[in-house]
């Protein structure tokens, strides 16, 4: 991880700037960056196939981004990288650097970046007015965790796990969890 120091914090477009020159993606908050972790193969394949299920069933008008395309939580940030994010949002359609208006984020969790992806990240996720779930997907584990906002700003917790049909009423369409994990090689379970 790599972060600013807290006397020069970064602003947004020396955020932009910098890291357009890195070889390595940077999240920013507040100033501050941290490096994104590698991903395993089991990750990337996971993601690939939610992509892909997504961009297949979609009606013209949304898009379907990947774990390259950041979410601006505002304007001035924080910037985050989710595994897969859709729009829908007229406003999003010519977006050159991030998303603003998403209705729908996936993250594929590991042990490494679980707690982060449950707390930190979706407190700032749910900050997001247009994002309606936010989907967790088990790297290890075939378990599909949704969280759902619904009218009033309630949220409410779905778990899927493998057999289920997984609904995502964002889009309205509904997924078997069995083809998320489709060809992929399962990570072994460390105890």
């Amino acid at each position: 991880m790599i972060a600013a120091s807290q006397n020069h914090p970064l602003t947004p477009q020396v955020y932009f700037e910098w890291e357009a020159q890195q070889q390595l993606r940077y999240e920013y908050f507040d100033g501050e960056v941290f490096a994104m972790t590698d991903r395993s193969l089991p990750h990337a394949d996971i993601a690939l196939n939610i992509a892909t299920i997504l961009r297949s069933h979609l009606q013209w008008g949304c898009k379907v981004r990947n774990s390259d395309a950041k979410v601006g939580i505002t304007d001035a940030g924080p910037f985050v990288y989710p595994d897969v994010s859709v729009t829908c949002d007229e406003r999003d359609r010519t977006a050159q650097k991030f998303s603003r208006y998403p209705c729908l984020i996936v993250e594929v969790v590991s042990p490494d970046s679980e707690a982060y992806d449950r707390g930190r990240k979706f407190a700032q996720y749910r900050r997001l007015e247009t994002l309606k779930e936010y989907v967790l997907v088990g790297s290890k584990t075939k378990t599909v965790d949704v969280f759902r906002r619904y009218n009033e700003g309630t949220w409410t917790f779905i778990p899927y796990s493998e057999g289920n049909d997984l609904e995502l009423i964002s889009l309205e369409i509904t997924v078997p969890v069995d083809a998320i994990y489709e060809d992929v090689a399962p990570e072994p379970i460390e105890f």
